[in-house]
């Protein structure tokens, strides 16, 4: 018996249609930006002739948002609850599409500092700003004590605050699901050109990489920075030799005495259960 093989044509297989490509969204204008917060929000350590300048106008060129559209509500010595009680009310009548929070380190050298206070403030800053459309923006705080020298006690007590302080910021960033600048891991947060006379304040350098570090994270959201944030220092007043020895008598050795009294019950604290550890052990 004879076996004729048949011969099969391979069935030729149709190429599959290619999806359609969506075409990422364009970065979004900016055109209202607000800052709110304290010392630091104001501009303290930049000095030019005639005041201060700072994080919040590097941020507002670097979006391109104009004087018209720009609003700092920001005073010195502002704590979590003077923003939102204060600050807060301007900056929802702006209905800024951007806003930066750049508060909480003076809650933290007081003695009735209280972590949970501090994130039900930002939690109605934060809550209020984005029912109106805004990206909110908090700042995340660094070890300040690396930076402005303490005794051992008082900077364990700082830090201490300090940790607390970010733990509730975190609470509140979670729960909102927005940005937030930490600046322990900002590069050149340690570096000493970053600070200002007092190591307070940033410096000018140190406002520009606030703003570098602020700018960056809209972008990452989604908004256009057309003039990104240049770290050449231009149009600030130089500080002297004897403008740190001034402050250093004025103001950083009062100032030390004025925070430590108020450090100083959590600072002893500190050092009791420390004690109390090592006995235990």
């Amino acid at each position: 018996m004879t076996v004729v093989s048949e011969n099969v044509t391979p069935t030729t297989t149709e190429p599959l249609p290619t999806p359609p490509t969506t075409a990422p969204a364009a970065p979004r204008r900016a055109h209202t930006l607000a800052v709110l917060g304290d010392s630091t929000a104001v501009g303290l350590g930049d000095r030019i002739p005639g005041g201060w300048r700072g994080v919040g106008p590097f941020v507002a060129a670097a979006l391109g948002v104009g004087a018209d559209g720009y609003l700092n509500t920001s005073f010195t010595g502002a704590r979590m609850r003077c923003v939102r009680d204060e600050q807060l009310p301007a900056a929802l009548d702006l209905r800024p599409d951007i806003a930066l929070v750049i508060v909480g380190m003076n809650d933290t050298l007081r003695s009735d500092f209280a972590p949970a206070v501090v994130a039900e403030h930002l939690d109605d800053v934060v809550g209020a700003l984005r029912a109106g459309g805004t990206t909110v923006v908090p700042l995340r705080f660094h070890d300040h004590g690396k930076v402005f020298r303490l005794p051992r006690p008082l900077y364990r007590a700082l830090k201490s605050r300090i940790d607390e302080l970010n733990e509730a910021i975190d609470i509140v960033v979670a729960r909102h699901r927005v940005p937030c600048l930490d600046l322990s891991t900002l590069p050149g947060t340690y570096d000493l050109p970053a600070w200002s006379v007092d190591r307070l304040h940033p410096s000018e350098l140190g406002h520009r990489l606030l703003a570098r570090g602020f700018t960056g994270l809209l972008a990452e959201a989604g908004f256009a920075v057309p003039e990104p944030v240049s770290l050449e220092q231009s149009g600030g007043v130089a500080t002297s030799t004897l403008d740190h020895v001034g402050w250093l008598l004025v103001k950083g050795i009062p100032w030390l005495w004025r925070r430590g009294r108020d450090l100083v019950p959590h600072a002893a604290g500190i050092m009791l259960r420390s004690a109390a550890e090592r006995g235990h052990r």
